[in-house]
């Protein structure tokens, strides 16, 4: 396999993987650790804000997913970190790269259970690009890793869309 020079010239050889050929997942991977970092912003507020008849139940559930999300992020931002890059995000980064957007507005309970939904499918759809790509590269142990939270989520899905029903 040929190594790769960086403008640096610094070579990069990572477990057979070149910059290059790394680069669309690692983009892919850095539009997912945004997209998870506004959803776990936007969860905590949710799991801090909701009121009514459902406030029991949804309290609970927000601090479920946003502790999911917690330690999804930290598996994306450690696998950028093994093709070499350094996933160093500022708050205005994030909100720049993120597909997820933030909710200023008061939600009723139903509104935050939809709003949840429609993050879940930007982050499924980020996940099948990321997939994808490592599937593309032949990087099995990404595609392995985003296979887990995609079944995962797609369970979540469920729950909260039976939930509305």
């Amino acid at each position: 396999m040929e190594n790769i020079k960086t403008p640096k010239s610094k070579e990069f050889k990572k477990l057979g993987f070149t910059y290059l050929e790394t680069a669309e997942i690692v983009i892919n991977l850095n539009t997912l650790l945004a997209n998870y970092h506004v959803f776990y912003n936007k969860l905590r507020n949710f799991h801090w804000n909701i009121e009514g008849p459902e406030f029991f139940e949804l309290h609970e559930e927000f601090e479920k997913e946003y502790n999911t999300v917690q330690k999804n992020i930290d598996i994306v931002a450690e696998r950028i970190r093994v093709f070499g890059i350094k996933p160093n995000f500022t708050l205005k980064k994030t909100l720049e790269f993120s597909e997820i957007k933030e909710t200023e507005q008061n939600l009723s309970a139903i509104e935050m259970v939809r709003e949840v939904l429609r993050d879940f499918e930007i982050l499924h759809d980020n996940m099948m690009s990321a997939i994808g790509s490592s599937l593309d590269t032949g990087d099995i142990a990404t595609e392995q890793i985003l296979t887990d939270f995609l079944r995962a989520l797609e369970k979540r899905n469920w729950m909260f869309t039976s939930f509305l029903k």
